[in-house]
């Protein structure tokens, strides 16, 4: 709650491993402690699987879709596939 209402804004991403990115052995380490401290309360509401999964199908799709949209290629396959939603 505390960050929410300070406005915080997360974003995760795929960082490579042992690429020298400052930072990344110390959260590494920190989140690998996290992950085992039985210490620590659960403060989030756990959600299935199956609907992480369906929402970020969904997010992908989409991402697919603007960069089908805004490219200048491939212009005979988009007058048959216009969309990349699946049916």
């Amino acid at each position: 709650m505390e960050m929410k209402e300070s406005e915080w804004k997360i974003s995760l991403c795929w960082v490579k491993a042992h690429a020298g990115i400052m930072g990344n052995a110390l959260a590494d380490t920190l989140a690998k402690r996290a992950a085992t401290n039985k210490n620590i309360p659960e403060s989030y509401n756990k959600i299935p699987k199956s609907v992480v999964l369906k929402d970020l199908e969904e997010e992908s799709v989409k991402k697919w879709q603007r960069k089908w949209t805004q490219t200048t290629k491939g212009r005979t396959t988009k007058e048959y596939f216009p969309d990349c939603q699946k049916d």
